[in-house]
């Protein structure tokens, strides 16, 4: 083979992307079709295909160029003759890209309760370029605009929610969350940040810092603040909402340094430090950390799994489509048994977070529309953790396993997406709580609230056929999960094993619920534990079946 002749295999690879990536993602709209119809199905469907295509010719080539460290977002403290200004100056490609995302309405649709699957489907279309600088401003967005809606005094919603809810990405208001210290990081409860009461009656004057601020060009903080005289830990913490500015003035905040990260590099986060912030509560002060978690930090866990959910698929079409074009040793890489099991592996993983975090919309959906029942609230408590969890890190090895497939090829950042997909999802593993700390989470629960039987109920419901192993592996995964919780010993050692298995187990049986028995037998076989690989019989047929989809 020629230069030319190697050459020429690349830019076919390349030019195999779909255009629109929305119309052929066969298992999205499947599922879309599942859980929606009529004319809501129908407004998404287009909505989507719209977004899609300029996923493809606006977003993407974008994000190529502000990803790239000599173009990343730089920190302007003062302005030119020494005011203050702390403005963060971004390439004029990162606005050509948050045009197109604002415009698909992802942020615009918080104004409508019960929108989740619309907001899901835009964010997951988003994620195929990574985080790309916007989909954390989104997410933070969409988290403080729910807080607003649901939570807040009129008075209160009525000034700050309108410009979050702006379609327009020039007038919108971008949100942020800062909850993390130096001295907390996860343990909220260690938080420092004192709410003082202003002379006003109304508002409040925060003081203190926070170590990780990403968005921190937002033009709304949603802020944690001790209050003082209330309890200590998570329970003396209020919900607060803080403007930018104030009479065209910075209000009350210096922001530091922006943060030199792995991953997630076009988005600007920082250190900021609150001088007597002005700040206005976002539900009772008491219920602070309630609205905190169950609104705002669970809207970023479901929408980060959805993110992790885009970043996989990206990566199956990456690394199967480069597998198809690109020879060696005399034939396509894709006809090698090896190459073959590992893009069996990746897309059934793929398919797996998608079927499992759209399960997890749908819970949402009618949680944000007031149509939940109280199993709903119960399932979606574990759903929101496990899915996240689980999904996070499925993200980094589908991404590791597509640098694989491309080789060398695969760690150069001007040759593919890969290497940037693979940098944004480890941070996505740390977004919205570590590993450890959604696990523990889980486990505080199913001792509190009847989430396993809950669980079993909506999983046994679905398992139907002769789908090999669904239902003993969902026994063996529920009863791992309630001697966690009755043994702590040995919950210490082996919970996020007993999570991993049921989070596989359920991300089978939704699979296979979506007409996919095959990809969810392959994914009960090859990633949950407690199987044997040794007895899995029929392998290479299964893999020829799962790469012919």
């Amino acid at each position: 083979m020629t230069y030319d002749e190697a050459r020429v295999q690349l830019i076919a690879w390349r030019d195999d992307y779909p255009d629109n990536p929305f119309e052929s993602d066969r298992l999205l709209r499947k599922l879309l079709a599942r859980y929606l119809d009529g004319v809501r199905l129908g407004d998404l469907e287009r909505r989507a295909s719209s977004f899609a295509t300029a996923m493809t010719s606006v977003v993407g080539p974008a994000a190529t160029r502000y990803e790239q460290r000599e173009h990343l977002a730089e920190f302007t403290p003062y302005d030119g003759i020494g005011r203050r200004i702390d403005r963060v100056d971004f390439d004029p490609s990162y606005h050509v890209a948050g045009e197109a995302v604002w415009a698909s309405g992802v942020v615009a649709l918080s104004g409508e309760p019960g929108r989740a699957f619309e907001q899901a489907t835009l964010l997951y279309l988003l994620s195929l370029e990574g985080e790309a600088g916007h989909a954390c401003p989104a997410t933070c967005t969409i988290g403080l605009a729910r807080a607003l809606r649901r939570r807040a005094r009129a008075e209160v919603a009525d000034r700050f929610l309108p410009a979050l809810l702006e379609a327009d990405y020039a007038l919108a208001d971008r949100g942020a969350q800062f909850l993390t210290e130096v001295q907390g990081g996860s343990d909220v409860g260690a938080n420092a940040c004192v709410a003082e009461p202003s002379d006003d009656g109304v508002t409040y004057l925060i003081t203190g810092e926070k170590w990780f601020c990403s968005v921190a060009d937002a033009n709304q903080f949603f802020v944690t603040a001790r209050v003082p005289g209330a309890v200590t830990g998570t329970a003396g913490l209020g919900s607060f909402v803080v403007p930018r500015e104030l009479d065209g003035h910075p209000n009350g905040f210096a922001l530091r340094r922006l943060k030199d990260k792995l991953g997630t590099r076009g988005l600007a986060s920082g250190e900021i430090d609150f001088v007597g912030a002005r700040a206005w509560p976002i539900g009772p002060l008491e219920e602070g950390f309630r609205t905190a978690v169950s609104v705002v930090l669970n809207t970023s866990r479901w929408m980060t799994s959805v993110g992790a959910a885009g970043i996989m698929r990206r990566a199956v079409i990456e690394a199967r489509n480069f597998a198809r074009h690109r020879e060696a040793f005399g034939q396509p890489i894709e006809r090698f048994a090896a190459v073959q099991l590992t893009l069996a592996d990746m897309s059934v993983a793929a398919d797996g977070a998608l079927a499992l975090v759209m399960a997890l919309t749908d819970v949402e959906d009618r949680i944000d529309a007031q149509r939940a029942t109280e199993d709903d609230v119960h399932w979606h408590r574990l759903l929101v953790n496990l899915v996240k969890y689980l999904t996070s890190r499925q993200a980094t090895n589908v991404a590791r396993d597509g640098i694989e497939v491309l080789g060398g090829n695969g760690t150069i950042e001007e040759f593919s997406v890969l290497p940037r997909l693979y940098r944004d999802a480890i941070v996505y593993e740390s977004w919205e709580g570590t590993h450890n700390v959604l696990a523990a989470q889980v486990l505080n629960d199913l001792r509190r609230l009847p989430l396993l039987e809950v669980a079993s109920a909506r999983l046994r419901a679905l398992v139907r056929g002769d789908v090999a192993g669904l239902n003993d592996g969902l026994t063996i995964a529920l009863e791992g999960l309630a001697r966690c919780r009755d043994d702590d010993e040995f919950a210490t050692w082996h919970l996020r094993e007993a999570l991993d298995r049921l989070g596989y187990v359920g991300e089978a049986i939704y699979l296979a619920d979506a007409g996919s028995p095959v990809a969810a037998y392959h994914l009960l076989v090859r990633t949950a534990p407690g199987y044997d690989g040794t007895t899995d019989v029929g392998l290479a047929e299964r893999v020829e079946k799962l790469l012919a989809t």
